[in-house]
């Protein structure tokens, strides 16, 4: 019971952040509104992390099987893909080395910003 209620939170707020994106006719999927708004809402501690917590560890545990779909639609469409597979490779390693890249450096910045604050509060 306690799992189900668990989902039942986090697929509320999935449904708000779709509801939100379709009536407003946002650029943003609804999906994701939905994790934002579930982000800020664990960051303002209105849910707290172990109302969610099992759900969410066995949604990451199984986190493969929502990939099927794209895999599917990718097989679907494959004639219309094989003359531009080269170009979609090269664009898709492209992509991952820049996101990996940036994601580096803000890391990076935001480590440095708080070992800064760390030493300026201890000092």
């Amino acid at each position: 019971m306690k799992t189900l209620r668990q989902l039942s939170i986090v697929l509320l707020i999935l449904s708000v952040g779709q509801i939100l994106q379709t009536k407003f006719n946002l650029f943003i999927p609804g999906t994701i509104l939905g994790m934002m708004i579930l982000l800020i809402l664990l960051l303002t501690k209105i849910i707290k992390l172990k109302w969610i917590e099992n759900i969410t560890n066995v949604l990451l545990d199984h986190i493969s099987i929502f990939f099927v779909p794209a895999n599917v639609g990718v097989m679907v469409y494959l004639s219309q893909i094989k003359d531009v597979w080269a170009q979609i490779l090269f664009i898709a390693i492209v992509s991952t080395v820049v996101v990996m890249g940036v994601t580096g450096a803000v890391v990076q910045l935001i480590d440095r910003l708080m070992a800064r604050s760390r030493k300026e509060g201890n000092a």
